[in-house]
Order: C-alpha cells, then sequence, then structure tokens
C-alpha cells in the first residue's frame, strides 16, 4: 500500500496536479522566527498611566518620581553584568514590604532600556497582585505556562519591544510543587534559550512566611531582599539574609517607606549593597 501510495504521489507531482508542500531551501529547515519577531508576537500591554501611578508604580516614564528606582535599576544592571548573573529573585523577610511592587517598578523602567531585553515571571501565587497593580491580566495563568498548557507567546504580556511579564490570574492553593517542579525549571530554561533575555527577574514570596522561596531560591543567580523600614525588624532581615547566602548570592537589601526621601509619593525608600 504505501508503494502504490508512494507512485500515485509521485504520477501527480509529475503531471503538475498537486505538489508536494513547501520545501526547506538547499534541503535545509526553515529558519526560525527572528528574535525580534518572536518578541513582536507577544501581546503587548498598553498601560494605564493614572492607574499605574495610583498603585505607586511610576517608572514606565522618567522623571522625579522614577529616580530612586532608577537609581536602584542602574545597581542592579551593572552588579548583575559584573558577576555575570542573569536571574534574579525579589523576595522580603514577611509580607507587605513592598516586593510585587518593586518589581513591577523594575520592569517598566527596564522597558525604558530599548539596548536590553528581560523577563519577568510572578512567582508569589499565593497571594499574586501583579495584575492588579499593572490594570491588566493575561490570557492565561502563569501555571499554565510553568506546565507547558500553555506557551510563553500566549501567555506572557509586552511592555513595549523588549520587557515580557508572565503573571497570574488567580491565587494557587499549593504553589510549592511549580516551585520544586523539575518541569518548571526545563519550562524556564526553554523560555530563556528562545527568547534570550539580558535577565529574568522573579517576583518570590515573602521568605519567612513559608517555603515556597525557598524551593526555587536554587534556581536563580541572586535575590534582592525588600525590608519595609516601618515594619521589618532587623533580626528579620538577619535571618533572610542568611537563608537566602544558603542557596544563592544576596544582591542587596532595599529599604522600602522612607518617607522622607519622596515627600510627594511616600514611598521610595534607599537601598542598600
Amino acid at each position: 500500500m504505501e508503494k502504490l501510495q508512494h507512485a500515485l504521489q509521485k504520477a501527480r507531482e509529475q503531471r503538475g496536479g498537486a505538489t508536494a508542500g513547501p520545501r526547506p531551501v538547499s534541503g535545509r529547515a526553515a529558519a526560525p522566527l527572528a528574535l525580534a519577531e518572536l518578541w513582536a508576537a507577544l501581546p503587548a500591554y498598553e498601560p494605564q498611566p493614572k492607574l499605574l501611578i495610583h498603585n505607586r508604580v511610576v517608572t514606565f516614564e522618567s522623571g522625579p518620581a522614577a529616580t530612586s528606582f532608577d537609581v536602584l535599576r542602574t545597581k542592579m544592571l551593572l552588579m548583575m553584568r559584573k558577576n555575570g548573573w542573569r536571574r534574579l529573585a525579589i523576595t522580603s523577610p514577611t509580607s507587605a514590604c513592598g516586593k510585587t511592587t518593586t518589581a513591577c517598578n523594575l520592569a517598566l523602567g527596564l522597558s525604558r532600556q530599548p539596548d536590553l531585553r528581560a523577563i519577568v515571571v510572578e512567582l508569589d501565587l499565593r497571594r499574586p497582585a501583579m495584575a492588579t497593580l499593572l490594570g491588566t491580566e493575561p490570557a492565561r495563568d502563569v501555571t499554565t505556562m510553568l506546565t507547558g498548557e500553555a506557551s510563553f507567546a500566549e501567555q506572557a504580556l509586552r511592555v513595549r519591544d523588549n520587557v515580557a511579564i508572565s503573571m497570574a490570574r488567580r491565587p494557587s492553593s499549593d504553589p510549592t510543587k511549580y516551585m520544586l517542579s523539575n518541569e518548571t525549571q526545563e519550562r524556564l530554561k526553554e523560555i530563556e534559550a528562545r527568547y534570550r533575555p539580558d535577565l529574568m527577574i522573579f517576583d518570590l514570596p515573602p521568605l519567612l512566611v513559608g517555603d515556597d522561596t525557598r524551593a526555587f531560591l536554587s534556581n536563580v543567580d541572586c535575590a534582592m531582599l525588600v525590608a519595609r523600614a516601618d515594619k521589618t525588624t532587623v533580626a528579620q532581615i538577619d535571618t533572610a539574609e542568611k537563608e537566602i547566602a544558603e542557596q544563592t548570592n544576596v544582591l542587596g537589601v532595599v529599604l522600602n517607606q522612607c518617607r522622607h526621601n519622596d515627600e510627594a509619593s511616600g514611598y521610595y525608600g534607599e537601598d542598600e549593597y
């Protein structure tokens, strides 16, 4: 039967009545999409400036309000480049320290640097907040990307041409299974290889309130700790730094809620390295 089908197909091609379909040039496989095309194919995120400012996400455009985060962005990039680090985790000792707001501000601030590409992944899956802060929602949840149910192109949103954000749609009751999963590690490696970001940022849960962050820290090159000046104790910072150092490098500590630093916003703190 196979020989008969092959003969019929060959005869049709010779008569011009059918084609064998497109063939690669010179026998080579079709070229993959150019990197710029891959990024351009990601759904675009259309920001709402007033909502962003209301949520203290102030870095989409440059200006006085963005200065503290711009300084943090630059120091972060310089230190990571110096050490050859490409993956950064952002965490805090406890909740309500502003780590997700910091991650969002870094993401939008990086979008103003057209010479680099960055991917931001929300992994604080018990209390996701990025969709609220950014005023948008992805078509699919980040967990569908981590499990391979959805591709990165189907799930992530693009900010300008160079930053992609993969965020959650809903809380997860058991996120540690994603943090420890070999499948998650492989998916992130695939995305990194395909989209070739200069850096990847992971918004992780507070370190001292569960095991989710501990389960993931070994997958990053360094971690930034966000502390809240009017809430976080020195002992909590010390404990969190030690736990981070057991698995990866401590990039630095960001002290948040230093109101004297910017009375207009009442939010932006100083960073300590």
